[in-house]
């Protein structure tokens, strides 16, 4: 088994630029499998997938970790069919647990701007974390892709900027006038920092900012403006999108914008719409009001 993991994740990290994450994610995934049933590749039967899956429910793990392990071993096993290792895909006729949908958290618009107004004064960390939290919200950026940023990615003249997606897919991304303010306050602290890195965001050692770091500025200012729940950059390409539907885009704008390779990813969205749509009914039409 271990021959056929190592394999399979120099297959996804050369054929489908898989990224460092996501490896490390499939390599976990298919280790605890491995770990489970103590037996080659090659002899693994759908029933043993299932008792798998059924020991991972009766675990406690959330029925979405669940579905995602068992995702992986399909994957694994497409591959190990496509190259002749086995003669069919044990784990497709496996079905996924029942997922509970949940919508896609976002904020307010009071709630954003308040988010992205917070970083006051002067420097070079408040001009970053203003101009982080401006184009989260105007762009819709991954915070993956934000942080993956190079200089030359950032036209500030067509308010454009370049990013890097899932699967190496390069796309075109505007940002409005207000981020674009706030990335050139950011340039000009950036420029006296003196560091010649082409990452475009640094931290305070004048290095590349982290994923990590860029969860961290969120997270800081979220509580600072007292939003309530739990608030990530996710929550800000979450926010980007909505307010995008509930102004008039079109939901295929929107799919490019986001780096959506699947309109049906998109389309959760439209559930987010209805829902708004329908609050705004109970609040507003007089026969939504229940009678005295």
């Amino acid at each position: 088994m271990k021959g056929h993991i190592e394999k399979f994740i120099r297959y996804m990290e050369i054929e489908r630029a898989a990224s460092p994450h996501t490896l490390r994610a499939y390599r976990k995934d298919l280790e605890s499998f491995s770990g489970f049933i103590k037996e080659g590749a090659e002899d693994v039967e759908s029933v043993d997938i299932r008792g798998y899956v059924a020991s991972l429910v009766n675990s406690g793990l959330k029925k979405s970790s669940v579905g995602r392990r068992l995702a992986t071993l399909r994957s694994f096993y497409r591959f190990l069919c496509r190259e002749g290792y086995v003669k069919s895909n044990p784990a497709k006729l496996v079905n996924t647990p029942k997922l509970p949908k949940l919508l896609p958290k976002f904020l307010t618009v009071d709630d954003a701007f308040s988010l992205v107004e917070k970083p006051q004064g002067i420097g070079f960390a408040v001009a970053r974390d203003r101009a982080i939290l401006e184009l989260l919200y105007s762009s819709g950026l991954r915070v993956s892709e934000l942080a993956g940023l190079n200089l030359e990615d950032v036209n500030l003249k067509e308010g454009l900027v370049k990013v890097m997606g899932k699967g190496k897919k390069e796309r075109i991304v505007p940002f409005g006038r207000k981020a674009i303010g706030a990335v050139k306050s950011y340039i000009i602290e950036r420029v006296l920092l003196k560091r010649n890195d082409k990452a475009f965001f640094l931290n305070r050692s004048g290095t590349r900012l982290t994923d990590r770091g860029v969860r961290r500025i969120v997270v800081k200012y979220a509580r600072a403006a007292v939003i309530e729940g739990r608030i990530g950059p996710h929550t800000l390409r979450h926010t980007f999108a909505t307010h995008l539907l509930h102004g008039g885009a079109d939901l295929r704008v929107i799919q490019e914008l986001l780096g959506h390779a699947s309109l049906s990813t998109t389309q959760k969205y439209t559930h987010l719409d209805i829902s708004h749509l329908i609050d705004v009914y109970d609040k507003a039409h007089p026969l939504a009001k229940d009678s005295d």
